[in-house]
């Protein structure tokens, strides 16, 4: 039997202490504590491509020692000299200029330095009390910036089609490949904060094996790298076999400790990691951090088997393209969160009208389908001296152990585990019929609700041997995974499916529910109320906090170039001249796309309070923003009698898509007379139907959409022309349309205008579980 047949049962820990944890999720007692308490940041040495200065009231306090290969200036000459010796005194203005800005974390700035004034990406951050200069030397027929912006722009585009988690992973590995050239790109998504990971997407070269669907042991990345990960969004390794370049001195003066390199693009290595690059046969490697709610969620991981060095405008395109994406995972996962809850919420509106004068019959007897709120195998209700099983049967004494062993928790607060024989403290001997719990207490006298699953085996296939992941290597013993080529398959035992969000607050608001039919349901509705307005507040604080965060370095950026061309704009040549405008008015448009992307997000996320509106009544209501528009391109805009059409709709949302279409005409409108527009209700046949239905029209005698192009004007920052042509825009318009038409469970297409123009048609179907007014 060769090592890819081979199986191995045993269980996997889901809970460790930090030092144990990576060895424990594949069963060795091995010690990784050498290696899982080495202090990465501070390993005195930088990747000896470029080279690094910390500077301290303008002296030269720290120097790699290869400045003198590097830049000119050997690091005995330059500790304790001033700054300018390597830079002219306008570009430590600059530098200081662009420091002091608040640009994020690093700031990136093109100088030329040393005594040969050669030229160089000038990377900049301050930790310790100094200013750390980063020097790499620029690549002398480098593309411009406006050829990355343009491919990761496409990049977002094409990304922004996938409608799951594992769609965007899989754009996202084949894109920064096209981009970066790497020989391996995956994405590993982490089973928990600090468990294994798994690869979901990948694209290779053709020669190389599949990693798809492996999984990779905790140790790969121990906790303090995890933590490294999280405050920076990209790590850039050029050769795995580069000689360090040691500080000078290598231990700060007022400190006694090694400069703190945890925000530096150079640091070096650790030993640890290099010798698992080899293992694998990577000679460079890119890592791109992938987070949700500032935690390491996975990573986009880029192996090389050359040596590659990228230089800055590239890293940062990769960096901006991971922080976007991150967002594309929150809001797919926030989408699917969404509908979950939706759904659940509907059963549990149904539960409520049930319990309000039977509990705690409904609960004990029926007719409330506790089931049907939580999906799960069984369900026991305990009330009182009473108990009640639906689902599948449970032996006495499983329940009675069940009772036992739960933990103390707090009425209305649920507690949970898939894999209740390493949760609960007296261990738990009902792997074979139950191995998952969710458990809503009602009261502090005993009172709840739990929701059980049976086990769910499962096969991993690992790439190391979970029996012998040890070898023997230059650094003591490590783990060393050998790829596809070698699978070992881990049955994993004691699990159910996991419990998700979604479990945890439909069985949160079944509690509430349940309280306030006790206390005779005096704030029934106002408690779901005050829920709803908590989970809004916190996706609008995400989008404010999201906003902040990546907003501001942009806005840095583009304060930083207009100060350059104010103070410095006489003195530089128009090729630089030239080139500062361009990146003022991209920083501008990638903060305007940013706005987009947010609220795009945000949309789906929208509550809807639905109700009757007139037709015209909400085109009035429209004409509060719209209305100057039209008048501005001279537009005749014609609109339904009142009283004659009628929709079922939010009416605030419902102004947005008629702002957006009206807005459009009058952006797209033809040169010569008459100019109208016209918003009517009419039948139309849906896309993928074949019965007339009705649906409101907004038509105009525009410029038209060429048929061909028509599915893709609703893509998100989808323009058909160019960005300055028609009032520009940064084309999320009719993205949104769609996303709010969605939301209110229709559909929207174009179709022919009768004088050549452009017909938008949306059906908006009236929904009975939707909150009214």
């Amino acid at each position: 039997m060769n090592h890819a047949e081979q199986e191995v049962s045993r269980t996997v820990e889901s809970r460790w202490d930090r030092e144990a944890r990576a060895e424990q999720s594949v069963g060795t007692p091995f010690d990784f504590t050498e290696c899982v308490r080495e202090q990465i940041h501070l390993l005195g040495g930088v990747q000896s491509y470029g080279a690094l200065v910390a500077v301290r009231d303008s002296v030269v306090a720290v120097a790699s020692s290869n400045t003198g290969a590097v830049l000119g200036v050997a690091p005995a000459e330059l500790v304790g000299t001033p700054l300018s010796r390597l830079l002219s005194p306008d570009q430590i203005d600059a530098a200081l200029t662009l420091e002091q800005a608040d640009t994020g974390e690093t700031a990136v700035l093109p100088v030329t330095a040393g005594p040969h004034r050669r030229a160089f990406d000038l990377t900049l951050h301050r930790v310790d009390g100094r200013l750390v200069l980063e020097f790499e030397p620029a690549e002398p027929d480098r593309p411009p910036f406006t050829r990355f912006y343009t491919l990761v722009r496409q990049a977002l585009t094409r990304l922004q089609r996938a409608t799951s988690v594992t769609e965007a992973c899989q754009a996202a590995v084949r894109e920064v490949r096209a981009i970066t050239g790497y020989d391996r790109v995956v994405a590993y998504r982490f089973e928990t904060l600090d468990g294994p990971g798994e690869v979901v997407a990948e694209d290779r070269a053709a020669e190389l094996e599949p990693w798809l669907g492996l999984w990779f042991p905790a140790t790969d990345i121990p906790p303090q790298a995890r933590r490294l990960y999280e405050r920076n969004w990209i790590r850039v390794i050029a050769d795995v076999e580069d000689p360090t370049a040691s500080l000078t001195p290598p231990r700060l003066a007022d400190t006694g400790a090694p400069l703190d390199l945890s925000r530096s693009v150079l640091r070096t290595v650790s030993p640890f990691h290099l010798e698992y690059l080899r293992n694998i046969g990577v000679a460079s490697s890119m890592s791109v951090s992938l987070l949700a709610e500032e935690r390491l969620w996975g990573l986009i991981a880029c192996h090389g088997r050359r040596p590659r060095r990228l230089g800055a405008e590239l890293r940062s395109a990769c960096e901006f393209f991971g922080v976007a994406l991150s967002l594309h995972l929150a809001a797919l996962r926030a989408r699917d969160e969404a509908v979950g809850l939706e759904r659940g919420r509907a059963a549990l509106a149904r539960a409520t009208e049930t319990m309000a004068d039977a509990l705690p019959t409904a609960l004990l007897e029926g007719p409330v389908d506790l089931l049907a709120l939580v999906d799960a195998d069984s369900v026991v209700v305990r009330l009182g001296d009473e108990t009640a099983v639906r689902g599948a049967p449970l032996p006495p004494q499983l329940v009675d152990d069940l009772w036992a062993g739960l933990p103390a928790s707090t009425p209305g607060r649920p507690w949970s585990s898939d894999h209740l024989a390493g949760a609960l403290p007296g261990g738990w001997r009902h792997d074979g019929q139950v191995s998952g719990a969710l458990v809503l207490p009602l009261s502090r006298a005993g009172d709840c609700i739990a929701w059980l699953r049976r086990e769910r085996t499962v096969e991993r296939r690992w790439a190391a041997d979970p029996g012998a992941p040890v070898v023997l290597g230059p650094n003591g013993e490590r783990l060393t995974p050998r790829g596809s080529a070698a699978v070992f398959l881990a049955t994993v035992r004691g699990h159910s499916r996991p419990w998700t969000v979604t479990d945890a607050t439909v069985a949160t608001e079944l509690g509430r529910a349940v309280t306030d039919v006790i206390l005779r349901h005096a704030a029934a509705l106002a408690g779901l109320n005050r829920e709803l307005s908590r989970i809004n507040l916190d996706l609008e604080s995400f989008a404010h906090v999201a906003a902040h965060d990546l907003k501001e370095p942009l806005r840095g950026i583009a304060n930083a170039a207009t100060f350059i061309l104010e103070d410095a704009g006489s003195e530089v040549d128009e090729v630089t001249l030239r080139r500062l405008r361009t990146v003022e008015r991209l920083a501008v448009r990638m903060d305007e796309l940013l706005n987009s992307l947010l609220y795009f997000a945000r949309v789906g996320q929208t509550s809807l309070r639905r109700r009757l509106v007139d037709l015209r009544t909400a085109v009035e209501h429209a004409l509060e923003i719209a209305g100057p528009r039209l008048r501005d391109a001279a537009m005749e805009l014609r609109m339904p009698e009142r009283g004659a059409a009628t929709v079922d709709v939010d009416l605030d949302r419902f102004a947005e898509i008629l702002v957006n279409l009206l807005v459009n005409a009058a952006k797209y409108a033809r040169e010569e007379q008459p100019r109208w527009v016209a918003v009517e209700m009419l039948d139309a046949v849906p896309p993928g139907a074949t019965e007339p239905v009705p649906a409101v029209a907004v038509t105009d005698n525009g410029i038209g959409v060429p048929a061909h192009l028509r599915g893709e004007v609703f893509q998100l920052f989808r323009r058909l022309h160019p960005q300055s042509a028609h009032g520009g825009g940064s084309g999320a318009g009719l993205a949104i349309v769609k996303r709010l038409v969605e939301r209110h469970g229709g559909q929207v297409w174009i179709s022919d205008g009768p004088e050549g123009g452009t017909s938008v048609r949306l059906t908006l179907p009236a929904a009975e579980d939707e909150p009214r007014q």
